[in-house]
């Protein structure tokens, strides 16, 4: 059963560019893994500090996998400084 995420992220104020940076750098490793079916970074355009993930996975194991990569681990000790709030939707696709 495969598993869609949409992770939410506020950046501090002026730290809009620094997550940007940080959330960018996960996009190609993430879709390079396996079990990787959708993954995408999103930038609000009505607001700069406001930034969308969305991932599907292929099962659990493919999720437990992308959470101890190495870029992972990276972005985990790194995002905090920059922002100011996050949350997660579990998603269940229609259809």
């Amino acid at each position: 059963m495969t598993i869609t995420k949409r992770v939410t992220f506020i950046a501090k104020e002026g730290c809009d560019e620094k997550m940007k940076e940080l959330l960018s750098a996960m996009v190609k490793p993430s879709k390079a893994e396996k079990g990787c079916l959708f993954y995408e970074i999103f930038q609000y355009e009505n607001n700069r500090r406001k930034f969308m993930a969305v991932e599907t996975w292929e099962n659990e194991a493919a999720l437990d996998g992308h959470k101890t990569s190495e870029h992972y681990a990276v972005y985990k000790a790194s995002y905090e400084p920059y922002c100011e709030k996050k949350y997660t939707d579990e998603l269940e696709v229609l259809g």
